[in-house]
């Protein structure tokens, strides 16, 4: 009976298998993460930015890395490698199949298949005589000749030839190992230990403690925990913050510390070049001598900082250091905005402790723009542009432009923009126009509701409030379009007027005579028309009421208006005080009792459709939500939106955006900062909140701040009005069970009872 057997391979073939399956596993998923990315990609992509971020530091640095840069070679050279050995060891082994063939005696005699068995003996007598080993032949070819010679001339060895392959009959089963059999030599045993013992007793343990004990220092968001830590102890001390002290604490962050990060240098030549930056700083509050404030390394942080948002030159050494502290602040100043919001959500549930007021937190997100733009807090934001220096701010604030923001310079003309700026030539101009058109115009909608409850727009004490924000990403190039096409517009209809006035004025003058009059008339009718609105504004006023009562007044807000828009609202509120006077004299007709008895029907009916209207549309609005948040949840969205342009950033920046809810009166944060990373085209936001506990109105603040860009924040009021939540019912009519009915419960069961003591008995 056939057995099992298990060996080691001496020849070394099957290991091949196993060696060439290791490189393929280590070699293939290698080059999929590892191959670099097309670089033509790359360039093409940095070629495309170049009009508009080509005076960006980080467009520079970028350009200088990927020419100077070797690494992408490495990488190809060392997979190409990988595969030249993958492929090797695959050609091997399949060469190696050839050495596996099934036994045929006719090929160990030199015979044809089918020979006769006189043509046997005399080949083996031939062949025996030149291998016997008495005769000096080889006995190893001698004993496979006899084998084969007794496989086709005994006929129990035919017979197990023919049936299992082998003359000697079924053989074991055997099973080889792909490990060389050196590997379990006595001789090589101590090697072998040596090797085992070393490799996952020493080296494994240590890159896995190393890599552990780096990890559990850094938070999620790869900030030291001791940053962290710090963070919360500094602004628990001091929950109002000004922006002086904001970057002292910012600058204290182990991130700049030698001793917890390696990356972070102090260079003997810093106590020459620090003290020179000082003294062209100024006032820092050098003498301060509170820890960590007072160590070096947070002393040559804060300079460092202080020089980029004062945009002041220093040496080469000391530039590398001050993009390295540069690079790093954002990340750090979204870990403080961090810890405010979990330190005020603490002192909300908690209390015991002040918590952190909104000037602290809005401080860190200016302090975030300050930094990516290189401004200090009282300069202009026209200064991010490219070309513009602090004497052409003059020319901007004059009292003929007033220009001071980045807003006020898109709305000019373009023939007053390019008087105003008459001291850029034209090559200048058109690249800040192109920068100043690539910066980002929002637009904000705002719809308020309570989900889950019988009434959304009614907001009680306590019930928590959804604020959906609608954002809409433009270019300012996009207002520069809608301006020439208004201008253009204009202008057309201006000439047309003056043509139609000359060719009037030329025919007959007693005609203008009476265009005069009509046009006086029409001015009279104007002012009448005036007259009457202002006179009929107090009509709409329990209108007003009754939409505040239990509602949000501007439930949802459009950020643009139109002149077409209030025309139209004043012919509808004409034709409704002609229909209403219509109205008046016909309802006059009728008795009181009539007229009170047709106004409750119709609002009988009103009310009918009108619920079943609303409670559709809130059905609607509440599955898309559903929607939206179990997509939201599947699909993940890129944080890669648009290069920020900055002049004085040394790494590429995304721009992104925080949307915050803030009692701007109490100082407070109504709902904690959003930080929007994937705002590309079109987001909506969802803000969550609860109402007041006490019934009244508040008057709150939606605030959209970038972490880029100095003043394109937006501030949009929200007002809300809370009523008293409902009384809970103790006794509801569901729960009110009649007496009879209990009775009739109590008579059922008895009469059930005495069902089954009768069939009982009549069973016995």
């Amino acid at each position: 009976m056939a057995g099992q057997q298990f060996q080691y391979d001496d020849s070394g073939n099957t290991f091949f298998y196993f060696l060439t399956s290791f490189v393929g596993l280590i070699v293939i998923p290698a080059t999929y993460y590892l191959w670099p990315r097309d670089q033509n990609a790359e360039q093409l992509r940095l070629k495309s930015l170049r009009r508009v971020h080509g005076r960006c530091l980080w467009y520079r640095l970028r350009l200088m890395k990927s020419q100077q840069s070797i690494i992408p070679t490495l990488k190809k050279v060392a997979l190409l490698f990988g595969w030249a050995v993958f492929l090797l060891l695959a050609y091997k082994v399949s060469k190696l199949d050839r050495d596996y063939q099934e036994y045929n005696p006719y090929e160990v005699l030199n015979l044809e298949p089918g020979a006769k068995v006189q043509a046997i003996k005399k080949q083996y007598h031939l062949l025996s005589l030149k291998y016997h080993p008495d005769k000096g032949g080889d006995d190893v070819m001698f004993m496979r000749i006899a084998k084969a010679y007794a496989a086709l001339t005994n006929e129990q060895s035919r017979q197990n030839w023919e049936l299992y392959g082998n003359p000697d009959g079924p053989g074991a089963t055997s099973f080889g190992i792909a490990l060389p059999a050196w590997i379990v030599d006595q001789k090589n045993s101590m090697l072998v230990l040596l090797v085992y013992g070393l490799a996952f007793m020493v080296i494994l343990p240590v890159v896995v403690g190393t890599w552990w004990y780096r990890s559990i220092r850094y938070s999620g968001d790869q900030i030291l925990i001791s940053t962290t830590q710090l963070f919360m102890h500094f602004i628990y001390k001091t929950p109002n913050m000004n922006m002086k002290r904001l970057t002292m604490v910012l600058t204290a962050a182990c991130e700049f510390d030698p001793r917890s990060n390696k990356e972070a240098t102090i260079r003997p030549t810093d106590n020459v070049e620090v003290p020179q930056l000082i003294r062209e700083l100024g006032n820092i509050n050098v003498k301060k001598k509170e820890p960590p404030f007072c160590y070096p390394y947070s002393f040559k942080a804060r300079v460092l900082v202080l020089s980029h948002l004062a945009r002041m030159e220093v040496s080469e050494d000391l530039e590398e250091d001050q993009r390295f502290v540069v690079r790093k602040s954002p990340a750090l100043l979204q870990e403080m905005i961090n810890v405010g919001c979990q330190l005020t959500m603490m002192a909300n549930s908690r209390g015991g402790f002040p918590a952190p007021r909104l000037v602290t937190i809005e401080n860190c997100m200016k302090l975030t723009q300050m930094i990516v733009q290189g401004l200090q807090e009282t300069k202009s934001p026209l200064l991010q542009l490219p070309h513009f220096e602090e004497e052409h701010l003059r020319y901007c604030i004059s009292k003929k432009y007033k220009v001071r923001t980045l807003q006020d310079l898109v709305s000019l003309k373009d023939s007053d923009r390019r008087s105003m700026l008459r001291f850029l030539g034209e090559e200048k101009y058109d690249e800040v126009m192109a920068v100043l058109g690539s910066f980002p115009h929002i637009t904000m909608g705002i719809k308020l509701q309570v989900l889950d409850d019988e009434d959304s727009s009614n907001i009680t004490a306590g019930s928590i409030v959804t604020v959906t924000v609608t954002l809409n990403r433009k270019r300012m190039a996009d207002m520069f379009e809608k301006e020439q096409e208004a201008s253009i517009c204009h202008g057309e209809e201006t000439a047309n007027t003056e043509e139609a006035v000359r060719n009037q004025g030329d025919t007959n003058k007693a005609k203008t005579k009476v265009w005069q009059s009509k046009n006086k008339g029409a001015k009279k009718t104007a002012k009448s028309k005036k007259k009457k609105l202002t006179k009929k504004k107090a009509l709409p006023a329990p209108v007003k009421s009754k939409q505040a009562n239990g509602n949000v007044a501007g439930n949802e807000m459009a950020v643009t208006t139109s002149a077409a828009a209030s025309t139209t609202k004043e012919e509808d509120d004409e034709a409704s005080d002609k229909g209403s006077e219509s109205d008046e004299g016909e309802t006059n007709k009728d008795s009181p009792s009539e007229r009170d008895e047709e106004s409750d029907k119709q609002s009988d009916t009103e009310v009918d459709e009108g619920g079943g209207g609303d409670d559709e549309e809130e059905w609607e609005a509440l599955q898309q939500s559903i929607q939206r948040r179990e997509r939201a949840l599947l699909e993940t969205k890129s944080k890669v939106t648009h290069p920020v342009y900055s002049l004085y950033f040394p790494e590429e920046k995304q721009e992104w955006w925080w949307l915050y809810i803030a009692d701007r009166r109490d100082q407070t944060l109504v709902s904690m900062p959003y930080h929007v990373c994937t705002l590309r085209d079109s987001e909506e936001v969802e803000l969550k909140f609860p109402a007041p506990s006490k019934a009244g109105n508040y008057q709150y603040s939606v605030i959209l701040r970038s972490d880029s860009y100095l003043g394109l924040d937006q501030f949009k009021p929200l007002k809300l009005e809370v009523h008293e939540a409902k009384a809970m019912l103790d006794n509801h009519p569901q729960w009110d069970i009649p007496d009879t009915e209990e009775e009739d419960e109590e008579q059922e069961d008895s009469d059930g009872i005495e069902e089954s003591d009768d069939e009982d008995e009549d069973n016995d």
